[in-house]
């Protein structure tokens, strides 16, 4: 006759299909979900009553983050703290050529000496549509850093966490050839590019190409998290890349912000405008 189960086995394979459905007892996004939960219905008790203090309006989307409300593309900037909001900074009207594209807010590392009194308050990371990343001041949007990325070779869009608070991801939009070229056939085979940084003290860890040659040709999105390089496919297929791996057998050379180099027969300031950053990382 069968063996009887074990105690606890019906634990251990309840356990064992959690995790295969991504359920992790550990993982942060547990508590994260349980805090969510209790939120929703202390918000959702019939008890609960709702009273307006504040009615604001922005014609472009409304950002949030730690207390802090943006408004027009991040052009104003008000704390949600105090029992009325109230308005920490109001920014001029910018040209379309200093749209915010994306924005990230920087906290100070715990226990870590930094190099200037400004980086122990927040800041707020934010890309421009010419290709420049800023470092403002959460509390007064003044600029604590600049960085131009690159030249019209491509156009970055995109912020994103590696590892949250400690290595940041900048990414382009999907580069597309004019209609012109396409006509002549001709092929476009670098899809994207990804530029990392270790931030507070912002740092330049170096920028890779995703090429059509090397990853294939139906190669539809690609992101960084958590040490690994994440590329999707037309087809549902998704790759996973060691990250680490990857910088160290494909690191050409490292750069420092700020410091003169000379590339392919450029010489320029890393990070200045208007040589940017060089793609250092050559996947082969």
């Amino acid at each position: 006759r069968a063996a009887s189960r074990a105690p606890g086995a019906h634990n251990v394979c309840r356990l064992l299909t959690r995790r295969a459905h991504g359920f992790y007892a550990r993982d942060a996004g547990v508590a994260h979900r349980k805090n969510l939960g209790l939120l929703r219905k202390i918000i959702c008790q019939e008890s609960t009553k709702f009273k307006n203090v504040w009615t604001t309006h922005s014609a472009s989307p409304i950002a949030y983050e730690r207390g802090r409300i943006y408004l027009d593309n991040y052009q104003c900037c008000i704390s949600s703290i105090a029992q009325e909001p109230r308005i920490l900074y109001q920014k001029p009207k910018c040209s379309k050529s200093e749209k915010i594209e994306d924005a990230l807010l920087l906290e100070c590392p715990l226990g870590e000496m930094l190099p200037s009194p400004s980086d122990y308050k927040s800041s707020l990371i934010v890309l421009t549509v010419q290709n420049w990343l800023l470092r403002l001041s959460a509390d007064s949007g003044e600029i604590l850093e600049k960085i131009y990325l690159a030249g019209a070779c491509c156009k970055f869009r995109y912020l994103s966490w590696d590892t949250p608070q400690e290595v940041m991801v900048v990414k382009s939009a999907q580069n597309k050839l004019p209609a012109a070229a396409r006509q002549v056939s001709i092929q476009q085979s670098v899809l994207f590019y990804l530029a990392v940084f270790q931030v507070l003290p912002l740092s330049f860890i170096g920028m890779l190409e995703i090429n059509k040659k090397i990853f294939g040709n139906s190669v539809t999105d690609v992101a960084i998290s958590n040490g690994i390089l994440i590329v999707m496919y037309s087809m549902g297929l998704v790759r996973l890349y060691n990250f680490q791996a990857i910088l160290e057998r494909f690191m050409e050379q490292p750069f420092d912000l700020g410091h003169e180099f000379n590339w392919n027969g450029q010489v320029g300031v890393v990070g200045k405008y208007p040589f940017g950053l060089p793609c250092n990382i050559k996947i082969t």
